[in-house]
């Protein structure tokens, strides 16, 4: 899958942009606080139709104006073409379509244009509770699960309702309904969870070797409390203590990843270029997982690309991109003469475009 064209409208400080990219390596550099990252985020908002900053719709509205519009000419491996188009106006709702059709529900439309990002906000996924991390596996499993993705809103909206019961009254009847489709979908997701984070942990293993020149060791382990009993089994032997306070104490939503480097806590004994490259080895590993899966190579972005990365790394790292395996990847730095140097010695096809404040010039 390659992003042939960008077009974009009031996205953020972006006026109005035309982008035609290269069907491998685009760099786009310039001055920090300029709009690097917003033009990857437009790219991410195409495939998951959000940003990955965590800002919502409104934000993304370029100040003064009322609406954005993002839209992407896409291409498949086999040569499939796609035109998607995000349109957004704060009098009205998100709109996703698919060459000229708005989808009915925006969860249709992820995984159809996949994805994979690397940016400084990853590092949530270290530092953060695990929230963080259980959003990271939902939306790398609902890339190429739609079944994962169904499974996990009917969860949430069952532990909702089961919440609020919990807090107006213990009526048993409607707590052993609300177990039975809560066990039913955590089933589904702790099925693909536990099988994602086995295929996970070698493949983050081997690129970590790879970036680190084989100095340490790390390992991805899935926490669930359903490893040891079915759901519903536990949310029977916690019945009394949810009454008490009021909301469910078990579940697929206290999921968590332990990560490891040298067999202790990765948040604690990493550094932070360890940290860093725990968190590339990780996503380069997602994105084989995805290729497999989809049978397409998803999109890479690497944003803010030596953000706590000395330049031997990212030179590794821009090797190991350039191989065969990976399609289309799109890179933020702010320094063109070293990303210049760093592609030209990857014998790579590449384009670089110059980004001053709201403007992108090739």
């Amino acid at each position: 899958m390659y992003l042939k064209k960008l077009s974009l409208l009031n996205f953020k400080n972006l006026a109005q942009e035309e982008l035609a990219l290269d069907k491998k390596i685009n760099c786009f550099v310039g001055d920090n606080g300029t709009c690097k990252t917003n033009i990857v985020d437009a790219v991410y908002y195409l495939s998951m139709c959000k940003s990955a900053l965590g800002m919502s719709d409104r934000q993304c509205v370029r100040h003064g104006e009322s609406f954005f519009v993002v839209e992407g000419d896409y291409a498949t491996d086999d040569e499939r073409h796609e035109r998607i188009a995000c349109t957004y106006s704060t009098s009205s709702s998100k709109v996703m379509k698919r060459n000229g059709k708005a989808y009915e529900r925006l969860a249709d439309h992820v995984g159809l244009i996949p994805a994979v990002i690397v940016s400084p906000a990853d590092t949530v996924l270290i530092s953060d509770a695990a929230d963080e991390r259980r959003r990271y596996l939902n939306s790398f499993i609902s890339q190429f699960d739609k079944e994962y993705l169904a499974a996990v809103m009917r969860y949430n909206s069952t532990l909702a309702m089961r919440n609020s019961l919990l807090k107006a009254s213990s009526d048993e009847v409607m707590l052993r309904i609300y177990d039975m489709q809560l066990a039913t979908s955590a089933e589904k997701i702790h099925v693909a969870r536990r099988a994602i984070v086995e295929q996970l942990q070698p493949a983050v293993a081997d690129y970590y070797r790879a970036l680190s020149g084989d100095r340490e060791q790390v390992e991805i382990e899935y926490r669930s409390e359903l490893n040891n009993a079915p759901l519903e089994e536990l949310l029977a032997a916690s019945r009394e203590r949810d009454i008490i306070n009021g909301h469910t104490t078990c579940g697929i939503h206290r999921d968590d990843l332990t990560l490891r480097i040298g067999g202790y806590p990765l948040r604690k004994y990493g550094s932070q270029g360890q940290q860093k490259s725990f968190i590339i080895a990780l996503k380069l590993a997602q994105y084989n997982i995805i290729a497999e899966k989809r049978g397409e190579r998803p999109i890479l972005l690497l944003d803010d690309l030596f953000d706590k990365l000395d330049e031997g790394r990212v030179a590794e790292l821009i090797n190991l991109v350039a191989d065969e395996r990976f399609g289309q990847i799109i890179i933020t730095d702010c320094n063109g003469e070293r990303m210049e140097r760093l592609l030209n010695a990857s014998a790579c096809p590449y384009k670089i475009f110059n980004v001053t404040y709201g403007k992108v010039e090739k």
